[in-house]
């Protein structure tokens, strides 16, 4: 039988990268198969993957989440770092520019026809004044780097304006309105600007105490800084404690919001988050329905 002659096979096609056409490529990806030159791979747990599969992954893979709820970070305190610089950003502008401070600051007077007042007199400072700014700054960092992480950016920074913002409002209810009473001791504070952070970082001060408890953590040295700052708020003139009052109030109640509500059955799981969000709402809602009802009576 004769034989049959051999049939000369295709020539073998050369594999390029699809993302770049005129790349030879003989590394396929491990998940999807198509080849991949050296700028598209990406190491795997196993060979290598194209960024196409990388990038499709990522999509399907859920954030991770700290014990109460917040995304978890790389522990940078950014939002923090944030809030300092805008604190700085301000008070410079206040040295510079003529008249900022009184159209920032809260004055109880004020604030019914400009409420901007109830938040951005958080971020003005004693004019001149590099202590008042200096000490609330280095609280601030100081709090942050622990707090942020641990609630998460957006969690930190609804606890920070609503402080800021409680602060506002406990220095509203405690001034007297000159119909009220001309010889109240509060009643020169209807008319007297306050401004700095000291309301917003009470507020972290009133959150560490109440997660550290959550976490069955103790929380004593706080408790210390928050007796000495009382009694200087008390003994020094000019400090507006009211505010720092407010400001740990309201940060209590936020931090006892995000810890306690919708509690997990584990202290490593998460709480329902919606629950977290509809809380912190309430407490604004509560800090608004105050001040309308302080202005109206």
């Amino acid at each position: 039988m004769a034989e049959q002659p051999a049939v000369p096979s295709a020539p073998e096609q050369v594999p390029v990268c699809p993302r770049h056409p005129d790349r030879e490529s003989y590394v396929r990806c491990q998940r999807c198969g198509r080849p991949t030159c050296p700028e598209c791979q990406r190491p795997a747990a196993v060979g290598i993957q194209c960024v196409d599969c990388v990038k499709e992954g990522r999509k399907s893979v859920r954030g991770g989440r700290t014990v109460f709820g917040g995304a978890v970070t790389d522990g940078r305190p950014t939002v923090t770092y944030w809030l300092i610089g805008l604190c700085v950003a301000v008070f410079v502008g206040q040295q510079v520019l003529p008249g900022l401070t009184d159209e920032i600051d809260f004055v109880p007077v004020l604030g019914e026809q400009q409420p901007w007042r109830f938040l951005t007199s958080a971020f003005a400072h004693d004019q001149g004044n590099v202590l008042h700014i200096g000490f609330n700054m280095y609280a601030l960092w100081f709090m942050g780097q622990y707090l942020e992480p641990l609630l998460g950016r957006l969690r930190f920074v609804a606890l920070y304006l609503l402080s800021a913002l409680g602060g506002s409002v406990m220095y509203l209810l405690l001034a007297a309105r000159p119909a009220d009473d001309l010889y109240s001791p509060g009643y020169e504070a209807w008319f007297t600007g306050a401004v700095g952070a000291s309301g917003a970082v009470f507020g972290l001060f009133g959150a560490y105490l109440v997660l550290q408890r959550r976490l069955q953590r103790s929380a004593s040295g706080m408790f210390v800084i928050i007796g000495i700052n009382a009694v200087i708020g008390f003994v020094v003139p000019g400090i507006a404690w009211q505010a720092h009052l407010g400001g740990l109030v309201t940060g209590a109640a936020a931090a006892a919001a995000v810890a306690y509500l919708g509690r997990p059955r584990a202290m490593t799981e998460p709480g329902d988050r919606r629950l977290h969000w509809l809380a912190l709402a309430g407490i604004l809602v509560v800090l608004v329905a105050l001040t309308v009802v302080k202005y109206a009576v």
